[in-house]
């Protein structure tokens, strides 16, 4: 358990750098910016709330044991296909 919370630790520093660094794109306060997709990424603006949920915490840890938590354009990338991180976040947001 100790693990998990250290890694989002990290992932919030990482958030906090990101949401920083990306005012600029008009994020909505109470979200950030995630990249997914396997060959091309996506960009998706998502709330902070999903944080809370184990499935989505299982993809940070598997999107920091991959690529960590810096992502060039200010977000974080998550290691999945589009469809199933959309299915995700269906589930997450009822």
């Amino acid at each position: 358990m100790g693990f998990r919370l250290l890694g989002i630790a990290n992932a919030k520093k990482s958030l906090t750098r990101s949401l920083s660094a990306s005012k600029t794109l008009d994020i909505p306060k109470g979200y950030f910016t995630v990249y997914v997709g396997e060959s091309q990424k996506k960009r998706f603006v998502i709330p902070i709330s999903y944080l809370n949920h184990p499935s989505f915490q299982d993809l940070l840890s598997h999107a920091e044991e991959e690529f960590g938590y810096d992502h060039p354009m200010g977000g974080i990338t998550i290691p999945c296909s589009e469809h199933t991180f959309l299915e995700l976040t269906l589930r997450l947001s009822e």
